[in-house]
């Protein structure tokens, strides 16, 4: 037969069973809500620093208004109005700038801060944009690519200006 002492070091040993189970609960947890930033800001590639007028951001089939400090990631749009331009810096110090009525797809979009390697492609549908090339074109110039609906321009020098009608 069990004495009370016996229930209560049973008892107890049940309680500090689960206080580890939720100890190791709240670690992962905790853990998890901790990279998840981490995780977040990996796929940002650039982040506007001019944004004037209208302004927009596609991603995933949704537009959105692009402010000062909103972040880009690989595929997205940039959108401008009559009265928008925007100013955009890119994670291997490309700058980019879009003028009114411009649509800019981030085609593709990749870039190893060791080596300064990648690869940076987009596609001007219309409107203006002016680049001052980055750490890839330095590194690889034919990494650099930007279409138009009537030619290809690869990156050689350190700054351009394109313009393309639709």
């Amino acid at each position: 037969m069990a004495t009370p002492e016996w229930k209560l070091i049973n008892c107890w040993g049940v309680i500090m069973q689960l206080i580890r189970s939720m100890d190791i609960r709240r670690f992962v947890l905790v853990c998890a809500l901790g990279l998840a930033p981490i995780a977040a800001f990996a796929t940002d590639i650039a982040q506007f620093k001019v944004a004037k007028g209208a302004v927009y951001l596609e991603r995933g089939g949704k537009r959105f208004p692009a402010y000062v400090g909103t972040h880009l990631q690989a595929t997205d749009t940039v959108v401008t109005g009559a009265d928008g331009s925007a100013g955009i810096t890119f994670i291997d110090n490309s700058l980019l700038s879009v003028g009114p009525n411009s649509v800019l797809q981030i085609e593709r979009y990749a870039f190893n801060s060791t080596t300064h390697e990648g690869v940076f492609d987009t596609t001007l549908s219309r409107g203006t944009l002016s680049m001052v090339s980055g750490k890839i074109a330095k590194q690889s110039p034919d990494a650099v690519k930007v279409r138009t609906p009537s030619s290809i321009l690869g990156v050689r020098g350190t700054e351009f200006l394109v313009r393309t009608s639709e």
